[in-house]
């Protein structure tokens, strides 16, 4: 941690200071377009975004090359070049939006309202893996096919992943159109087609990756190919995942829509708020050498208060669930040393998505099929509602909250989503 964390710090944009997400202590990274201007890399803070490139010249060295790098329609480049110049650029702009900054009138021309600008995927997305890292999401999916032994003897030995569709990652704000399949349903004798009946979320962590590879990453240099977090909706579609399933993994029940927040929160705003990773129950097998890091095991967690909310069309948004990301069984460095140890290389802007991230108890649970048993039980909501999966016209939003006493809460902004009829 450095002096960027103060919980002192005060910005020039008066939006910033006591912002929930976005504080100078923040400095999330994204793409932008202002009304009528071209796609850019820009900084988030408070309700206002600085367009890089047009900041790059009042910066030196490994800042302003960083700046650069982020100048264009995607932030791959900057991902590129690794932690060193964004550290760099994060302690400038630091600096110039800081309540003291002599580059305020400079600066002030470049700032443009968030609200008013069109926010887009940050980075080119070449390969997205989805991890099965929590392991209370694993457990519950699991007790609803196999009550005696919901947890395949796979699970605590190794990172379970597949390969989903880069395509289809959309930024907060998309609307997603209720896909189209095969399900089986009771009483059929075989299949039928037709729009998914049990349309569902997963509250999910989205690790970006910075420097790629040619060679297999250890577990003490994982850290190192993070270049930040964004929150990460892995829209499921349960009873075509249930007819597909068997006996390889989600196909078209995933493939349709994957949506993220806009913006990168880097591993160093998040350093006040790194943890250990939760001890292993007694009994539990300790990771093999490859997966296996004592520095990893110590500060390798992050302990944010993840939430999901369901606005309907008769009212919301109302609270489904709260639970927090130091639920995951398996650390992001673990992810990423698994991925690569057979010989795959991971490129800057590769996405990978954490697995689903529930408590130990209802409400945290992180999609419905946990909440509703299957849909055996229907969520009661507030106003009398109820649902068993989501419905037409239904908007899933999930917030992250990152807090700890004497250092400044930061957000990461919304991942949002409106469900639409089947086309």
């Amino acid at each position: 941690m450095d002096a960027t964390h103060d919980p002192k710090l005060r910005s020039f944009v008066e939006s910033a200071n006591g912002h929930p997400d976005f504080p100078l202590q923040n400095l999330p990274l994204g793409v932008f377009a202002p009304p009528g201007g071209r796609k850019r890399g820009g900084v988030a803070i408070g309700d206002k975004v600085l367009d890089l490139g047009a900041i790059a010249a009042l910066l030196q060295g490994e800042a302003e090359r960083a700046a650069e790098a982020a100048s264009g329609e995607v932030l791959n480049p900057l991902f590129a070049l690794g932690a060193g110049p964004r550290r760099a650029l994060r302690a400038a702009l630091s600096r110039l939006l800081a309540a003291d900054s002599a580059q305020a009138a400079e600066l002030r021309p470049h700032l443009y309202d968030i609200a008013a600008c069109t926010l887009h995927l940050p980075a080119r997305i070449g390969d997205y893996t989805d991890f099965y890292a929590g392991i209370h999401h694993a457990t519950n999916a699991g007790k609803l096919f196999r009550p005696d032994s919901p947890l395949l003897p796979n699970y605590k030995h190794v990172p379970v992943a597949y390969h989903g569709r880069a395509s289809t990652v959309r930024v907060s704000g998309s609307a997603v159109r209720r896909p189209m399949g095969q399900r089986k349903l009771p009483g059929e004798e075989g299949p039928s087609f037709g729009p998914c009946l049990r349309l569902d979320y997963e509250m999910e962590f989205g690790i970006w990756i910075g420097p790629g590879n040619d060679a297999p990453i250890p577990i003490g240099r994982a850290a190192e190919h993070i270049a930040g977090f964004c929150l990460l909706n892995d829209w499921s579609a349960r009873d075509i995942q249930a007819w597909e399933a068997q006996p390889l993994g989600p196909f078209l029940a995933k493939n349709f829509q994957t949506s993220i927040s806009p913006w990168v929160v880097t591993p160093e705003a998040l350093a006040p708020f790194r943890i250990a990773q939760p001890a292993r129950p007694a009994g539990d097998p300790k990771p093999l050498d490859y997966l296996w890091d004592a520095a990893d095991q110590a500060g390798g967690a992050l302990d944010l208060a993840v939430e999901v909310l369901l606005q309907t069309q008769q009212g919301g948004p109302f609270r489904l669930s709260i639970a927090s990301t130091s639920q995951l069984y398996w650390t992001f460095a673990q992810m990423v040393a698994h991925h690569t140890v057979g010989g795959c290389a991971l490129a800057p802007g590769d996405l990978f998505g954490s697995g689903t991230i529930s408590a130990p108890s209802e409400d945290g649970y992180g999609a419905l099929l946990e909440l509703t048993y299957g849909g055996q039980k229907p969520v009661r909501l507030p106003n009398g509602e109820e649902r068993r999966f989501l419905e037409d016209g239904d908007t899933v939003s999930f917030r992250a909250r990152a807090a700890r006493d004497g250092y400044a809460p930061i957000g990461f902004g919304e991942c949002r989503g409106t469900v639409l009829p089947a086309a």
